[in-house]
């Protein structure tokens, strides 16, 4: 991805903090976007909300300040993007920092990741 453009959607659990940012914005929630940039959400952290205990769900809402229904729409906009990942409606790309010369061998290794974590991604409810 180059900078300033929109994150890709089934990327993003390997966004920047910046790229959840813009993320954010897209989906009307960029009121959000300075205090989850102080707390350091990147797609990672993103991914792995679908694990979170009720108290750590509160414990972030808590720490970031959200509204309820906003928290609501974070997770319904990933669940999309879980979707689209589960159809395969989005093609694996290198993204911008990774040299040019790798595209092939980080396709490949991205499109393995993508399979394993399309199996977690089954189990979720």
């Amino acid at each position: 991805m180059n900078r300033g453009q929109q994150p890709e959607p089934l990327d993003f659990f390997i966004w920047t903090v910046e790229d959840v940012g813009l993320w954010l914005e897209k989906i009307n929630l960029g009121s959000y976007r300075q205090i989850f940039k102080e707390n350091g959400v990147n797609g990672e952290y993103l991914e792995g909300m679908s694990m979170f205990t009720t108290e750590q769900i509160l414990r972030f809402i808590r720490r970031c300040h959200m509204k309820w229904g906003d928290f609501i729409t974070l997770c319904k906009e990933l669940r999309q993007i879980k979707v689209a990942c589960l159809k395969g409606e989005q093609k694996v790309r290198r993204p911008w920092w990774a040299p040019s010369c790798l595209s092939v061998v980080f396709v490949k290794a991205a499109k393995r990741n993508r399979q394993s974590r399309v199996v977690s991604l089954k189990l979720e409810p």
